[in-house]
C-alpha cells in the first residue's frame, strides 16, 4: 500500500496532487550552497535510490563519482565552464554512462563471437539509464532537504574531465551534479503549457505554435520579474540563439575514440 497522503485526490475541480508531487512541483536549481557538510550516510541514501530507477534490461549501465576534494573540484569546474558553483558545493557528482562494466561481467560467459556494445543503441540505454539514476537522485536529495544542479558542462573538455577522473574506455561523463544544503534558492521557472508536451493518441504538431507563443509571455514576464526589467526575451527568442550556435561538436568524435558509437 502507498503513503496515504500520496493517494489524496485534490479539489473538485479535478486536480490530483500529493507530497511527492508537491516536492517535484517545487524544484528550482541551487547555485549557492552552505558551508554544511553532506554525510556519506546522505550520500549513500541518495544513491541508493538512485540505484532503483528503471534500467533497460537491468543492465545498470551508468556510474556515479562523487567527489569531495576540493582542489579536484576546482579542476572540474575550470574544465566545466569556470562554475564558481561546482568548488563552493560540498559533493560533486559526475553522472557517467557507463557500458565497461557490462562488457567486463559479460565476457566470462562469452565465446570470444563478436560483442556490440559499441552501437549506437547502447550508447543510448546508458545515457538514458544515468539520467533516469540522477532524477531519481535529485528528488531523493531533495526530499532530504539538500538541493542540486545539473551541470552540462562537463562535456566542455570530455577528454581531458575522464583522464582527470580515470574514465576507462566505453565510460563517459553525461553531466555533473551539485549537491549541498542550499544558501540560496531562485524562484520557480515557469514550464512549457501541459498541452505543449501531453498529446492524446498521436502527435498534434498543429498545436505548437499557440502553446509556444502563450508560453513565450508566461516567459517573459517571469525573466521581466526576476531580473527586475533588465530581460525580458521570450523563450522562442532565446531558443532561435541557442540553436544558432555550435555547441560541443567535439562529442561525435570524442564518443567513438572512447569506444561508442561505432555502429
Amino acid at each position: 500500500m502507498g503513503n496515504e497522503a500520496d493517494n489524496q485526490a485534490g479539489d473538485s475541480a479535478g486536480t490530483v496532487t500529493s507530497e511527492t508531487i508537491e516536492l517535484l512541483r517545487r524544484h528550482t536549481s541551487v547555485r549557492q550552497y552552505q558551508d554544511r557538510p553532506v554525510s556519506e550516510a546522505q550520500l549513500a541514501a541518495i544513491v541508493g535510490a538512485a540505484q532503483m530507477a528503471s534500467t533497460s534490461s537491468n543492465v545498470q549501465a551508468y556510474s556515479v563519482i562523487a567527489v569531495r576534494d576540493a582542489a579536484l573540484k576546482q579542476q572540474l569546474s575550470a574544465l566545466s565552464g569556470n562554475q564558481a558553483y561546482i568548488e563552493q558545493c560540498p559533493v560533486f557528482l559526475v553522472w557517467c554512462a557507463d557500458l565497461y562494466r557490462l562488457r567486463g561481467a559479460a565476457a566470462a560467459h562469452g565465446d570470444g563471437g563478436e560483442t556490440y556494445e559499441d552501437t549506437t543503441e547502447q550508447l543510448l540505454v546508458a545515457t538514458i539509464d544515468a539520467a533516469l539514476a540522477a532524477q531519481n537522485a535529485a528528488v531523493a536529495a531533495e526530499s532530504l532537504g539538500l538541493g542540486i544542479v545539473y551541470i552540462g558542462g562537463v562535456r566542455n573538455n570530455s577528454a581531458e574531465l575522464s583522464q582527470l577522473l580515470g574514465l576507462p574506455e566505453l565510460v563517459y561523463p553525461v553531466f555533473g551534479m551539485c549537491l549541498g544544503y542550499p544558501a540560496g534558492v531562485n524562484g520557480l521557472r515557469p514550464r512549457l503549457p501541459l498541452k505543449a508536451v501531453l498529446h492524446h493518441e498521436r502527435y498534434d504538431a498543429a498545436a505548437q505554435p499557440e502553446q509556444v507563443a502563450l508560453y513565450d509571455d508566461a516567459y517573459t514576464a517571469y525573466m521581466h520579474e526576476r531580473t527586475g526589467g533588465k530581460q525580458a526575451v521570450a523563450w522562442s527568442a532565446t531558443m532561435a540563439q541557442r540553436l544558432a550556435q555550435p555547441v560541443r561538436l567535439h562529442m561525435q568524435d570524442f564518443l567513438r575514440a572512447r569506444g561508442f558509437m561505432r555502429r
